[in-house]
């Protein structure tokens, strides 16, 4: 098996003392590297303390050593694109989904898929938006967001306007006006887009 701690702690910004921290008890970082380098036995025990306070499911902190995996080898900046000194293991976006609280919660996930040239997007797309509180929805003002309806249907657009339980969407469609929704139950935030090329 090969263990993949490092690269979703480093991909979800954590550092060693940062993990070490978020276990519950807390650790030292100390410990968290040797459980990184296999230095240290990593347990089902640890594997649920790691994977919990990394909000990610805790199967995927190890894969087969079959298990062929795609490889960031190169990063690309303000300049030319630049080898890295160490390639690294990309991570999946469902898995980049399940470890969606970089930014907080124990959210859930939808997926809103593009069939059309709509604004930025184009066909083929798939939006990952986080579920929120409407209370929560400061956060999410000019981000692209999903809102339910009424009957069953939904609005997507740009959150432009929150006030009391009225939210305020500019929809993605050139050429429609603002549409107003009163206390809806949820919102979902936009937070990556997986594009086929």
């Amino acid at each position: 098996m090969i263990n993949r701690i490092r690269e979703i702690r480093k991909a979800k910004g954590f550092t060693l003392a940062d993990l070490a921290e978020a276990c519950d008890p807390p650790t030292t970082a100390q410990t968290i590297g040797r459980l990184e380098t296999g230095m240290r036995n990593l347990s089902i025990k640890w594997m649920d303390r790691i994977g919990t306070a990394l909000n990610v499911d805790p199967e995927i902190l190890v894969r087969s050593e079959e298990q062929k995996r795609a490889q960031i080898v190169v990063q690309l900046g303000l300049s030319d694109p630049e080898a890295l000194d160490t390639p690294r293991e990309a991570i999946l976006p469902t898995e980049i989904a399940a470890q969606s609280s970089v930014d907080g919660g124990d959210a859930t996930m939808l997926v809103l898929e593009i069939t059309a040239s709509v604004g930025e997007y184009r066909p083929g797309d798939m939006v990952w938006l986080k579920q929120i509180e409407p209370d929560d929805s400061g956060s999410a003002i000019n981000r692209d967001c999903l809102i339910p309806r009424p009957g069953g249907r939904f609005t997507f657009g740009r959150l432009i306007d929150r006030r009391g339980t009225l939210v305020g969407i500019l929809p993605s469609q050139a050429g429609n006006k603002q549409q107003v929704i009163d206390n809806p139950p949820w919102i979902a935030v936009a937070t990556m887009l997986v594009r086929p090329l």
